[in-house]
């Protein structure tokens, strides 16, 4: 005699494919493990490279901080050549082999503008230039440091809107940067210089305005009387 099958439940039904899925993935497992096991050990070798190269890469960032820190001496006293090139009897590395050794730091990003500036200084400007622009670290300072050193180039060529339009980025940086009201007020006076009146107005107006506690502050009138 037939006995009455009983209905399966939500509950057993879920079980049922629980079971199966655990012994399809039990399956899976014992056909590919070796497949698994190499997937495995290669992502581990990426996790383990990565950590490698990160601490490497901040242990010569700590090694680029000692150098920047030995040779600034001599930047902040206004030997720039010495600055650059170093001093090998007293172990002092130059901004120059600084930037070619630890270039991908952020420290030896940091040692590119003293670099550019120290060329600057020495009336290099197109040594300078490559500097300014090479830099690509993430210190909102130095980011402005470099387009304003750009800047300062184009000036120096009499390329005035270029030297203009550069100053604008620098000032645009961040909020923070103190040197933003020098930025805006270098722009105002290459767009002047360029010709363009209207756009140098403007800026010397928001000096005028938004800056009053600035060191330019009291340099803008002068350019306001010419203006108007």
């Amino acid at each position: 005699m037939l006995t009455k099958q009983k209905k399966l439940s939500r509950k057993d039904i879920k079980e049922d494919k629980l079971v199966e899925f655990y012994y399809k993935s039990q399956s899976f497992f014992e056909e590919n493990k070796n497949k698994i096991f190499t997937y495995l050990g290669a992502a581990a070798l990426v996790v383990l490279a990565v950590i490698l190269f990160m601490n490497y890469r901040s242990g010569q960032n700590d090694e680029a901080a000692g150098h920047l820190s030995k040779v600034m001496d001599m930047y902040d006293a206004g030997d720039y050549l010495g600055a650059i090139e170093g001093k090998k009897d007293v172990k002092i590395l130059g901004l120059k082999e600084i930037v070619a050794n630890y270039g991908s730091t952020e420290n030896g990003e940091t040692a590119k503008i003293y670099l550019a500036n120290s060329y600057a200084n020495l009336g290099k400007p197109d040594e300078a230039f490559k500097y300014y622009e090479d830099y690509s670290g993430e210190i909102d300072i130095f980011k402005a440091a470099s387009l304003a050193g750009q800047a300062g180039i184009y000036a120096s060529k009499n390329e005035f809107e270029k030297a203009a339009d550069f100053y604008m980025k620098a000032s645009k940086v961040s909020k923070t940067v103190a040197m933003n009201s020098d930025y805006i007020f270098h722009a105002a006076v290459n767009y002047f210089d360029a010709g363009d009146k209207e756009q140098a107005k403007s800026l010397l107006q928001t000096i005028k305005d938004d800056y009053k506690t600035s060191a330019v502050y009291s340099q803008v009138d002068r350019y306001l009387s010419q203006l108007n």
